[in-house]
């Protein structure tokens, strides 16, 4: 297998151990346990569209839509700001870590805090919740085309249907998923302008801006937790994606571009539409604003998000399975057993629990994050095997041997989330796991200092080989 064609080059692949050769042949592979080549990034736009495709969808329209139905539009534009804040800085700090290193979340969660346990326990917890995602989206994407075809197949046909169809794409990973974002992302942008166009139509902007809430009032500290849990996981796992960028800097123009576009646009436009229709059903306000030809874009809409919870879940399957049982499965084979269980999860109605299952991710995911910043950039306990490793495209030979820490720091960060009045749950969780981590970290005290020189090290790759444009 070489590099090029998306498997793990001889190299990478004599530190994971047996097993290899016996990798189930189905798509691409995609580098799940080891570093990705210099030779197979990409530009920063390119990886950008993907990042702005993941929060332009139906489901951050839902979230807008949820705002609006339970917030004024100024409450409703704070609660974003915050929550856009926090996702850019964790996203920013995660996505550095994992351009250095070229590894998804899981495997530089083993040398970033987790060890091999913890990172394997991650890897279930963020399936488990990707698996979740993507039946919601997909109930989602489903309704929609059902909203459009009227009579005809019973939902749980067309939940099939859609599940199928994002699975197909997934499996053969990265580059696929790159295309399909070129056409769905200009798309969305459009009906999006069209849809807020026609509810402007009929409503005074300032009307709109002003109107109150039709549903019972929620907070700001509330909804930014929303909108924090709304793409927390993303958040999280950016290290999945911008393993492929070329340099820091290119990360943070991407989160720059992605996250605040996404979050402000798609989510400020749902606000609007919910104050027009006085509804926070996104396929009502769709079929009602835009009209069938705009509800079909905007279905389609949800590939380019369905797309990554599934391409991040089969990261995670492998890493999980790798750990625990010692074994290598292919990356193809598990993206076809989570697409088939979220798509059953789809048509069991996971959708009825969507603002449940958020707050439960806005407090459960950020002490990750806090704890693989914390341990990467101040910590720093395996930075150094890291880089010593990089420049041959390995992974250092030792993991941190079993300990309760990671648990025990993961279960601070959630705790404060939960029980810290003040402020909002997603940044105290966040931080909770952050200090719950150096405090807990032995013989080894914050260095922060170098910490701080390190993140302003540039750090773009070599040219290795002619790159794609």
């Amino acid at each position: 297998m070489s590099a090029r064609d998306g498997r793990e080059a001889p190299r990478a692949s004599q530190h994971h151990g047996r097993g290899a050769a016996a990798q189930v042949a189905i798509g691409r592979n995609d580098f799940p346990l080891a570093r990705v080549p210099e030779a197979e990034r990409y530009p920063w736009w390119s990886v950008a569209v993907q990042r702005f495709g993941e929060l332009s969808a139906l489901s951050q329209l839902l979230l807008g839509a949820t705002l609006g139905f339970h917030m004024t539009f100024w409450s409703a534009f704070w609660a974003l700001t915050l929550g856009v804040v926090l996702l850019e800085i964790t996203a920013v700090l995660t996505g550095v870590a994992g351009q250095r290193e070229g590894l998804s979340t899981y495997v530089l969660a083993r040398w970033a805090g987790l060890g091999r346990h913890g990172s394997s326990l991650f890897g279930l917890f963020t399936v488990v919740s990707l698996v979740g995602w993507f039946g919601v989206q997909n109930a989602i994407f489903a309704e929609g085309l059902a909203a459009l075809a009227g009579a005809g197949l019973p939902l749980w046909a067309y939940c099939i249907i859609t599940g199928a169809a994002v699975t197909l794409i997934v499996i053969y990973g990265f580059r696929s998923m790159a295309w399909t974002s070129y056409i769905t992302v200009p798309l969305f942008l459009a009906l999006s302008a069209w849809a807020i166009r026609n509810a402007l139509a009929r409503h005074e902007l300032a009307d709109l801006v002003a109107m109150p809430p039709k549903g019972e009032p929620m907070s700001v500290a509330a909804g930014a937790t929303l909108v924090a849990g709304g793409f927390i996981v993303g958040a999280v796992i950016t290290p999945d994606m911008t393993r492929y960028n070329r340099s820091a800097a290119d990360v943070v123009k991407q989160t720059l571009v992605g996250v605040t576009l996404g979050e402000y646009t798609i989510g400020l436009t749902g606000v609007l539409l919910a104050h027009a229709v006085q509804s926070a059903n996104v396929v009502h306000i769709v079929t009602t604003e835009v009209g069938v030809a705009g509800a079909a874009i905007l279905v389609t809409g949800t590939l380019k998000i369905n797309d990554w919870n599934l391409y991040s879940a089969s990261l995670g399957l492998v890493n999980t399975i790798h750990q625990t049982l010692g074994r290598h499965v292919g990356r193809g084979a598990m993206t076809l057993a989570a697409g088939a269980t979220g798509t059953a999860l789809s048509i069991a109605g996971i959708l009825e629990h969507l603002i449940g299952f958020l707050t439960l991710l806005g407090v459960a995911f950020p002490p990750v994050a806090g704890i693989m910043i914390a341990d990467y950039y101040v910590v720093r306990r395996h930075r150094a095997a890291l880089e010593r490793t990089r420049s041959a495209g390995s992974l250092p030979p030792q993991v941190e041997p079993p300990s309760l820490r990671p648990l025990l720091a993961w279960a601070g960060g959630v705790a404060a989330g939960y029980l810290v009045r003040v402020g909002i749950p997603a940044i105290n969780a966040l931080l909770g796991g952050f200090l719950a981590h150096v405090v807990l970290s032995p013989g080894r005290g914050p260095r922060w200092p170098r910490a701080l020189a390190g993140l302003g090290r540039p750090t773009r790759a070599r040219d290795a080989s002619p790159r794609r444009s």
